[in-house]
């Protein structure tokens, strides 16, 4: 599934046929009646080191935007060849639902000039973002229509799978807990006191303002780390001392434990079916984009 992702987000990124080429705009390599040029390469790092700088900075995100380089020619050519299809195929994009992908991606900024702001860095303005958008939703439309559509998983192959990979299907250890969150550190560290002495955290809460919530949790899964360390040394009816995270105080109760267990085939089928489908959707994926680059004149060029 990555694969699919990760050829569905590289699209939006191809700028078009460039009609007159400058310096850093000289061709590196020719599909078809296209070309691709050192500037749509350019021009998709950029717009990679935005998408990744949301969660990455520094030497990760650098890392991060220099392992998309290794290959970034070749996906380029992949890009090309799907748009190509769809444009052959006719397929069009109703205006309205660029609008509102437009405007979906407004809403992650405060204010609209900070949208603007952010598409200048990247040598943007908010046509060309209009315009990956479309071609985006071409690539995602003849993928549908030639590949995704096609696709069908077999009950008997749920179960074949199930039965060859039960240990695959393993429900691990599960801990169930209370959290109790405060904004002040005098009161938690006085609440965390009182419920170990066995106060009941209903009587508690008429002298203390606190707000209570409860989840499990399997040891390795999503926990932070501060958290993680904290609630697997509790045992049963344990209550932890106050964690500060963000500016607020955690208390952790342990409930109860729930050990391991392993998943029947009803409870496992949802996850297999993912799996297989986005198996099949891979495979098929890349044996449709090898025939197409077999129908296709695709020159590299030299440097």
């Amino acid at each position: 599934m990555r694969r699919i992702i990760s050829i569905a987000t590289l699209v939006i990124l191809f700028l078009g046929p460039v009609c007159f080429l400058g310096a850093q705009d000289k061709m590196v390599a020719v599909v078809n009646n296209e070309v691709i040029t050192q500037k749509d390469l350019n021009d998709f790092l950029n717009f990679i080191r935005m998408q990744y700088s949301r969660e990455l900075s520094g030497k990760a995100l650098e890392e991060k935007v220099n392992s998309t380089r290794q290959d970034l020619l070749e996906r380029l050519i992949e890009d090309k060849i799907m748009l190509q299809q769809a444009k052959n195929e006719k397929i069009t994009i109703e205006p309205a639902r660029i609008k509102a992908k437009i405007n979906e991606i407004k809403k992650r900024y405060a204010l609209e000039s900070d949208f603007e702001q952010e598409l200048a860095k990247q040598g943007l303005v908010q046509a060309d973002l209009e315009n990956k958008i479309r071609e985006q939703m071409l690539s995602f439309s003849i993928v549908e229509q030639k590949v995704r559509s096609k696709i069908m998983i077999r009950p008997d192959e749920i179960t074949d799978f199930y039965n060859e990979n039960k240990r695959k299907f393993i429900k691990p250890e599960e801990r169930l807990l209370t959290v109790i969150v405060l904004q002040d550190e005098s009161a938690a560290k006085s609440l965390s006191y009182y419920l170990r002495l066995g106060d009941k955290l209903e009587d508690l809460a008429t002298r203390y303002s606190f707000t209570v919530d409860k989840f499990s949790a399997s040891q390795g899964q999503e926990l932070r780390s501060e958290i993680e360390e904290v609630v697997f040394k509790l045992g049963i009816s344990e209550v932890s001392d106050p964690v500060k995270i963000d500016g607020q105080y955690y208390i952790f109760k342990l409930d109860d434990i729930v050990g391991s267990k392993q998943l029947s085939l009803a409870q496992a089928q949802d996850k297999i079916q993912a799996y297989l489908f986005d198996k099949k959707m891979q495979e098929g994926l890349a044996k449709w984009l090898n025939e197409l680059k077999k129908q296709s004149y695709i020159k590299i060029l030299d440097n």
